[in-house]
């Protein structure tokens, strides 16, 4: 089985994750009479399990609805000694470096892995840990936030898969990278 680290993720067009206080509703702000998930489906229906990080784990938790998730989910953490009862099939707390966590879920059989949240993309793409990724870019200048990039010490470089425009208005940029 092909091991690989994908990172699938939205950002405004000034490069935030999230605005200062972690909010996401600019996500919406785009109308979707349609209801597209703008590729996300045939993007989870390929993937094996996710790694996230405890604040991203901790802001899933908070969403009303039904678990979004049908794969295992492993977060990162060394602060959390176990994850609530109403989670315990579904999420997993790893911790170590980033190799050794993903040498782990690797041995668990876990090898196409979906990488979310601010702090973990900068830590895998630190590590050059990514194989693949993919940015939505929301058509909104937040001015502050959160920053999907991170000051780093190597440059990494990728290649270009595939541009696509979802709803008029949401460029989808899918990039691999070299090695």
């Amino acid at each position: 089985m092909k091991k690989r680290n994908q990172i699938y993720i939205a950002t405004s067009i000034d490069g935030y994750i999230a605005e200062k206080n972690g909010g996401l509703d600019w996500l919406q702000a785009t109308p979707n009479p349609e209801g597209s998930d703008l590729g996300y489906s045939k993007f989870t229906d390929q993937i094996d399990a996710l790694v996230m990080g405890r604040n991203t784990f901790e802001m899933i938790c908070g969403f009303e609805g039904d678990w979004p998730y049908k794969v295992p989910v492993f977060v990162l953490s060394n602060s959390l000694n176990q994850v609530k009862e109403e989670y315990q099939d579904k999420a997993f707390l790893v911790n170590g470096t980033l190799q050794e966590v993903v040498s782990k879920i690797h041995n668990n059989g876990f090898y196409s892995l979906y990488i979310d949240g601010g702090k973990t993309v900068q830590g895998f793409l630190k590590e050059d840990l990514v194989d693949d990724l993919i940015i939505t870019t929301i058509p909104i200048v937040l001015g502050e936030g959160v920053p999907l990039f991170s000051p780093m010490e190597t440059r990494l470089e990728f290649d270009l898969v595939s541009s696509e425009v979802f709803i008029n208005q949401l460029v989808q940029t899918h990039y691999k990278r070299k090695k």
